[in-house]
């Protein structure tokens, strides 16, 4: 299972959805879904955009995988 963290960083921030997506030139709807955990699919343009401007020095602050039940390790 694939945890995002993006809305945490953006709380810790206090950064609201318009600010991030005004401020990558990503989609609203698109920082929207992130920030919800509505978004089934992520671009790794989007993913550079998001890290530079939330300035996290690895996607795996963005997105964490954690294995499920049944997951082979």
């Amino acid at each position: 299972m694939i945890v995002n963290h993006i809305s945490e960083i953006m709380g810790r921030k206090r950064l609201k959805v318009a600010h991030v997506a005004a401020g990558t030139g990503l989609a609203i709807n698109t920082v929207s879904g992130l920030y919800h955990g509505t978004a089934k699919r992520v671009d790794l343009e989007t993913l550079d955009k998001l890290a530079t401007f939330l300035e996290v020095s690895s996607i795996a602050e963005l997105l964490e995988f954690v294995p499920g039940p049944g997951s082979e390790e």
